[in-house]
C-alpha cells in the first residue's frame, strides 16, 4: 500500500486520532474466546440508522486491539509485500496516522492478493487461494468486528458457521436432536466454490441495504475487486439417516 504524507493537521481534534498506536496485548473478543453465545438466538431486524459512521467505529481503540490480536492468533503467510504477522505491530505503529487518515477519508486501497494453490484435504485436486497482505487482513478484521456485532443477532437461530461462540459441534448436537425427534431426512446443499464465484455486485447490493456509510461500502468493494468476479452453481444431495447412521443416499 502506498502511504501518503502522514503529518497531523494542527486543527484536527485530539479525539479524531486513530487508535492504531497502542500495540495490543489484550485477548481476543470474549464472545470468540469463551464461546458464551447461546445455542439459539432469535434473529432481530435491523435498520440503516446508526450505520453512517462505521469507519470511525473501525478505528476505535478497543476494536483495533482486538483486530490485531485476532490477526496475530490466525497467523498465516505473508502477502505480496512479504510482511509477516510478527512485523505488523511495529509497521502499524509507525504508520498509524497515514493508515487512519486513509481509512477515514476513503483513500485506503488494499494491495493485490498473492495467488497460491494448495492440495485439497481429500486429494481430489488443488484449491486456489488469494492471500491478502497482513495489513489488509488487519483492516478486514477490524471491519468484520464492527459489522458482526450488528449482524450476528439478525441471523437464523439454526445458523452455526463462521459465527462467534458457535461451532460445528453445536450443529451436530442440533442434528442429533432432530434425529431423536423422528426426522430422518437431511438435505445437504453445497454452493460450489462460493467465495470464488459469488456475484460481487449482488453481494454489495445486499450489504448496502444494511450499511449507510458509503465509505464503508467503497472499502468492501475495494477488497472484493482484488478477488475477481464469477458465477456459482449449487450441488444438492439428499440423505436418509437412522439413529445408527446413514441408510442410503440419493
Amino acid at each position: 500500500m502506498r502511504l501518503r504524507s502522514g503529518q497531523r493537521q494542527k486543527n484536527r481534534p485530539e479525539q479524531e486520532e486513530l487508535a492504531f498506536s497502542a500495540e495490543s496485548r489484550s485477548d481476543a473478543p470474549k464472545a470468540i474466546e469463551q464461546g458464551t453465545e447461546t445455542l439459539v438466538a432469535k434473529p432481530r431486524t435491523e435498520s440503516l440508522a446508526g450505520t453512517e459512521r462505521l469507519r470511525e467505529e473501525v478505528c476505535e481503540l478497543e476494536n483495533c486491539k482486538q483486530a490485531l490480536q485476532r490477526v496475530k492468533t490466525n497467523k498465516g503467510s505473508p502477502g505480496v509485500d512479504g510482511m509477516s504477522v510478527d512485523q505488523l505491530p511495529a509497521y502499524r505503529k509507525q504508520h498509524e496516522l497515514e493508515i487512519g487518515e486513509q481509512l477515514r477519508n476513503g483513500a485506503y486501497q488494499p494491495q493485490p492478493v498473492r495467488r497460491v494453490e494448495i492440495q485439497k484435504p481429500d486429494g481430489s485436486g488443488m484449491r486456489k487461494l488469494g492471500i491478502f497482505c497482513v495489513l489488509d487482513r488487519f483492516v478486514q478484521q477490524a471491519v468484520l468486528q464492527v459489522l458482526q456485532k450488528r449482524w450476528d443477532p439478525t441471523f437464523s437461530e439454526h445458523s452455526h458457521g463462521f459465527r462467534p461462540g458457535r461451532s460445528a459441534k453445536q450443529a451436530v448436537h442440533q442434528a442429533q436432536q432432530y434425529i431423536a425427534a423422528g426426522h430422518n431426512w437431511v438435505a445437504d446443499l453445497d454452493i460450489e466454490k462460493f467465495f470464488d464465484r459469488v456475484n460481487h455486485d449482488r453481494l454489495l447490493a445486499a450489504v448496502a441495504k444494511r450499511v449507510a456509510d458509503k465509505r464503508m461500502l467503497e472499502l468492501i468493494r475495494a477488497f472484493l475487486c482484488r478477488l475477481g468476479p464469477a458465477t456459482f452453481c449449487i450441488g444438492v444431495s439428499l440423505q436418509r439417516y437412522r439413529k445408527s447412521g446413514i441408510k442410503g443416499s440419493l
